[in-house]
């Protein structure tokens, strides 16, 4: 998948995770701003290979459908960051992204965000999903504030969940036009 491209960042292409991706991996998750958001992180080539054989996996079973954000023409063609939608029951699956440091402020996460959330909801071959949660820990306001430009609203709170997830958090939802949702409130 792709999308045009709008300022600094230029077209992006979304594609399945690849073993050649492993630095570019592995130099996003240095960052201590990423990590602290993130509830698993791959530290060394062990766990990146590891996380990059159940990416492989996911995409094997129908269970996650994981994309590597490149921005087409860069000089690298590395992966400059992370979306994912990953299978839950009752047509809900889970939507989730990061970009590393260098591509921050682009609108990379805003774009990739919303490419990926049209496909999932309108994906009929893949499976029937009419809702798709974003979580996030409640400080995190870059996260909030994509899911917001992307049509996931503000839908309850989430108590601290430890070891995962040490802090509160918000979890947002975007359903297909027409769907109806329970809306616990806020």
């Amino acid at each position: 998948m792709s999308a045009p491209g709008t300022g600094p960042a230029g077209e992006l292409l979304l594609r399945p995770w690849r073993s050649d991706d492993l630095p570019a991996l592995l130099a996003a998750h240095r960052d201590p701003e990423l990590r602290q958001w993130l509830s698993t992180s791959p530290a060394d080539e062990t766990e990146a290979r590891e996380w990059l054989r159940l990416q492989a996996a996911g995409w094997a079973d129908a269970t996650r459908f994981s994309f590597a954000i490149v921005t087409t023409g860069a000089d690298d063609c590395q992966p400059s960051g992370h979306v994912v939608v990953k299978a839950g029951a009752d047509e809900t699956a889970e939507v989730g992204y990061w970009t590393a440091a260098r591509a921050r402020g682009q609108g990379i996460a805003t774009r990739a965000l919303e490419i990926v959330s049209r496909w999932a909801l309108h994906a009929q071959d893949i499976v029937v999903l009419r809702r798709l949660d974003l979580i996030h820990a409640e400080g995190n306001q870059a996260s909030c504030r994509v899911a917001l430009k992307c049509g996931f609203p503000l839908y309850d709170l989430l108590p601290p969940s430890p070891p995962a997830y040490p802090t509160s958090g918000h979890r947002h939802v975007r359903t297909v036009p027409g769907a109806s949702t329970c809306h616990t409130g806020i």
